[in-house]
């Protein structure tokens, strides 16, 4: 039987819902899903058939609201607007679109969180980003970045009794490469595949960590590739009998994951973070964004590091970025200065922060990350020296005279600290840094109250 497709007024398709719309027809896609990054950094969302596809790019489809009030037991926090009454929408950017490569027949495209109306809402994480980048924009920059997440391959999903390692090979050892090999190719295949271009893989420092990190973008598409990346990493794993886990620390002794933001401000096509002539090879204006990121570390962690987990991790020796300094190539600094690469001198020049991991909401994440370092733009902030050795080396003297502190120790002190810090809440916004607040106390309670092996298992299977 032919199927009718209602039909649609093509006044209110766009180009870009016309190529999604060709493209579905030519794939043969059956379900489309209206994926959205959640608070907790979970992604979430509905499906709709190919026939209705094209008015519901136009209308999206209805969410309640409170789902962005819900925290990572699925627990929806008791907060005014986000109860059993009201309804946003979700509504798909057609840049986003990918075909499913380990799902036939389904595809998702990322969506922005809107108001019936079609207004955005106050609650949506991606527009807490494109706030952001067109902050920079009215500054003359636009922002280039770089997510840079570590995972844990696992022989099968983790059990309540805990998760059984894929391989236990050294760092960089090319056993691990023949190991992981079929899953790897097959990961490079599905990311590029979908225009996501895929830079470096390599097996990382502990046993069955692994690393594959995509080529720079603009902010906001570089976001979105994250999101793609952990979702076709966790699928092409599953595809192969495994299970990829992104958690700080999913497992008791584990050395631990990390989603490292590499980020440059550029201007009319020139790196505006270069400067040769510099020691670092930083320009005035890398200084002073490096000296915004600093003055708001404590509470950039409440965001970038979202989890109780994460505090597995973010402890000195680690090379997590515990502390509240920068240096040149410098690992245990929460802000690196990759050293640049040859041939490419002016356009590397970038800044790592290395004190976030893959349960922040990366929309939330990198957003923060860019209005604290204009804020240090806008005041002039000099971070000061660079550490030139390794802070868990000094005295706790010798820190203190350098001025290098330490980051929060627990997610209850970050989220304080986020609290406290007046131009990020107001950067937020209410509808977002209310529930926000809300959902990261209540995970504190709920892993209070469980043990040790409930945390781990809880992350490991949630991200």
């Amino acid at each position: 039987m032919t199927r009718t497709p209602p039909s649609i007024d093509p006044a209110l398709l766009h180009a870009g819902a016309e190529r999604v719309l060709d493209a579905v027809g030519r794939a043969g896609i059956e379900l489309i899903r209206f994926l959205w990054v959640d608070h907790s950094g979970i992604a979430r969302g509905k499906a709709v058939a190919r026939d209705y596809l094209g008015e519901r790019m136009t209308s999206g489809i209805g969410v309640a609201k409170c789902r962005q009030a819900a925290d990572l037991l699925d627990a929806v926090q008791p907060l005014p607007g986000f109860g059993a009454v009201g309804e946003a929408r979700l509504l798909p950017d057609p840049d986003t679109f990918v075909a499913l490569p380990h799902a036939p027949g389904s595809a998702a495209m990322l969506c922005d969180l809107v108001e019936a109306d079609g207004r955005p809402w106050g609650a949506c994480p991606r527009e807490f980003l494109k706030r952001a980048v067109a902050e920079a924009a009215e500054l003359g920059f636009e922002v280039v970045a770089a997510f840079e997440p570590e995972f844990t391959l696992c022989r099968g999903r983790p059990g309540a009794d805990g998760l059984t390692l894929f391989d236990e090979s050294l760092c960089f050892d090319n056993a691990g490469f023949d190991l992981a090999n079929d899953f790897a190719v097959d990961l490079v295949r599905a990311l590029t595949g979908q225009g996501i271009g895929v830079e470096l893989y390599h097996p990382e420092f502990g046993a069955g960590q692994h690393e594959m990190t995509c080529r720079y973008q603009p902010a906001l598409r570089a976001a979105d590739h994250h999101v793609w990346q952990r979702q076709l990493t966790r699928a092409a794993a599953m595809r192969h009998g495994c299970w990829a886990t992104f958690a700080p620390a999913p497992g008791p002794g584990l050395r631990g994951n990390g989603n490292h933001v590499h980020l440059s401000l550029w201007r009319e096509g020139r790196n505006a973070f270069a400067d040769a002539d510099d020691g670092c090879g930083l320009s005035p204006l890398a200084y002073r964004f490096i000296g915004g990121l600093l003055a708001h570390a404590a509470a950039l962690s409440g965001l970038t590091c979202a989890s109780v987990n994460s505090y597995r991790r973010l402890r000195p020796g680690m090379w997590s970025g515990a502390h509240a300094c920068y240096g040149l190539d410098n690992r245990e600094a929460c802000i690196r200065i990759p050293s640049t690469l040859r041939g490419r001198e002016n356009d590397s020049v970038n800044i790592e922060f290395k004190g976030c991991d893959a349960t922040a909401n990366p929309y939330l994440a990198l957003g923060a990350l860019i209005f604290a370092g204009l804020d240090g733009v806008r005041r002039d902030l000099h971070p000061g020296a660079p550490a030139t050795q390794d802070p868990n080396r000094m005295s706790e003297d010798e820190r203190r005279r350098a001025g290098i502190g330490r980051l929060p120790a627990s997610l209850g002190e970050a989220v304080a600290a986020l609290e406290r810090d007046e131009l990020l809440m107001d950067r937020l916004g209410a509808l977002r840094h209310q529930p926000y607040l809300a959902i990261k106390r209540a995970d504190i309670r709920s892993f209070e109250r469980e043990t040790e092996d409930f945390e781990f298992h809880v992350h490991a299977t949630r991200y």
